[in-house]
C-alpha cells in the first residue's frame, strides 16, 4: 500500500503536539513548587492522586469548587501580561472551599487556546502554582487544550477546580442567629468580578492597557486592573482554630454583598449593612464616577473594598477582631444579622457607599 506524500497533519489542522510537549516541560517546576503532605505534585500521569491519611485528616468531609476569571483574561492576554491570573483562579476556588470551614487540598486547571503559545501557558501556570502556595494546595493535574476556531489570535480562557477537606462536624455555617456581627476583610482590588462592566467603562475612556493609570500613579491602566484576587485560606482557617464564634464566612464576589450574604443565612434571618464603614478603594472610586454607575448598583456588583464577610456571634466580636487584627487582618464592622422583614430583601443597606 502506497503512503500519501502530501496528506494532512494535525499541525495543518492548528495544532501543535510538540508545542504541547513543550509547555509541559516548562510548568513542570513550577508544579513542583505546590507539593504538601498528601501529594507529590507530578504530572504525567492520567490522573492526580491525594492521600487524605497523609494529610492528617481522620474523618474527613470532601468540599469541591470549581471557577473562572470571567473577562478578566481578555485584559491579560491583551495587554501580555499574563502571570497573575493564575492566581485569581486559584483564588476563585479555594476562597469558595474556605467559607465552608474546609482546607483546601488540591488544585486542578484548564487551559484552552487557539493557538498554544508555550511561553504564555507557562506563565499562566506559573501564577496558579503561587496561588497554589499561597492557599497550601498542591497542583496535581490540569489539561491544555488548543482549539482553533474556537479561540482566535491570543485569546485563551481558563477553569479551575479546587478539592478540599474539613473534620465532620465542623463545616460552616453553623448556628447563624439574629444579632450576630459581620466584618468585613479588605480585598486587594476588583478581584475577579464585574469585569464585562469595567472593560465597558474603559471603553467609554478611550484609555488603552497601556495607559497611565489615572487611579494609581506609577502604573499602567492594565497593572492596576489585572492586581490578583487575595487569597483568604491561611488567614481563615488560623481564625477558624482559634475561635469557635465565627458562625459563618461569604465570599464577595459577582452578586456583592446583596446576593452572597443570603447564602449563608438561614431562613428567616437577613441582614443590614453600614457600607459607609468600608474604605472604598480608588479603581472602585474611578469605576463608579467615570461610568456613572450608581451606588445600589456597585455594591451588587463589585466588592468595593470587602473581599470576604465574617459572621461573628455578637458577644464575642471584640475576641474575634483580636485575633484578626493578631493575625495581620484588621476587620470592619459593616452590618448585623436581623429578623428577614416579610416579603422584603434579605439585605438591607442602612448607609450607603462612600464613593
Amino acid at each position: 500500500m502506497a503512503h500519501p506524500t502530501n496528506g494532512l497533519t494535525y499541525a495543518d489542522a492548528g495544532v501543535d503536539i510538540d508545542a504541547g510537549n513543550r509547555t509541559v516541560d516548562l510548568i513542570k517546576e513550577s508544579v513542583r513548587s505546590t507539593r504538601r503532605p498528601g501529594a507529590d505534585a507530578e504530572i504525567g500521569g492520567f490522573g492526580g492522586l491525594f492521600d487524605l491519611k497523609a494529610a492528617g485528616f481522620k474523618d474527613p468531609i470532601l468540599v469541591a469548587a470549581n471557577d473562572g476569571v470571567g473577562t478578566k483574561v481578555k485584559i491579560a492576554y491583551e495587554s501580555g501580561r499574563n502571570d497573575t491570573v493564575g492566581i485569581d483562579l486559584v483564588a476563585m476556588c479555594v476562597n469558595d472551599l474556605v467559607v465552608q470551614g474546609a482546607e483546601p487540598l488540591f488544585f486542578l486547571d484548564y487551559y484552552a487556546t487557539g493557538q498554544l503559545d508555550p511561553e504564555v501557558a507557562a506563565g499562566v501556570v506559573a501564577g496558579i502554582a503561587e496561588g497554589c502556595r499561597q492557599a497550601g494546595c498542591a497542583l496535581i493535574g490540569g489539561e491544555t487544550a488548543e482549539m482553533p476556531g474556537i479561540y482566535a489570535g491570543k485569546a485563551y480562557d481558563l477553569a479551575g477546580f479546587s478539592v478540599g477537606a474539613a473534620e465532620r462536624g465542623t463545616l460552616l455555617p453553623r448556628g447563624v442567629a439574629e444579632g450576630d456581627v459581620i466584618l468585613g476583610l479588605a480585598s486587594s482590588g476588583l478581584h475577579s468580578n464585574g469585569f464585562s462592566l469595567v472593560r465597558k467603562v474603559v471603553t467609554r475612556t478611550g484609555l488603552g492597557w497601556g495607559a497611565p493609570c489615572p487611579f494609581a500613579p506609577g502604573i499602567s491602566l492594565a497593572e492596576a486592573l489585572l492586581v490578583p484576587t487575595r487569597i483568604y485560606v491561611r488567614t481563615l482557617l488560623a481564625a477558624l482554630r482559634r475561635s469557635d464564634a465565627i458562625r459563618a464566612l461569604a465570599h464577595i464576589t459577582g452578586g456583592g454583598f446583596v446576593d452572597n450574604l443570603p447564602r449563608v443565612l438561614p431562613d428567616g434571618l437577613g441582614c443590614v449593612l453600614d457600607l459607609d464603614a468600608v474604605a472604598v478603594l480608588p479603581v472602585f472610586k474611578w469605576l463608579a464616577a467615570e461610568g456613572g454607575i450608581a451606588p445600589a448598583e456597585m455594591a451588587r456588583t463589585f466588592n468595593c473594598g470587602i473581599g470576604m464577610a465574617v459572621v461573628v456571634a455578637g458577644e464575642a466580636v471584640a475576641a474575634v477582631e483580636a485575633i484578626f487584627a493578631d493575625l495581620g487582618e484588621p476587620a470592619v464592622r459593616i452590618g448585623a444579622v436581623v429578623a428577614a422583614a416579610d416579603g422584603g430583601e434579605r439585605v438591607a443597606i442602612r448607609r450607603d457607599l462612600v464613593l
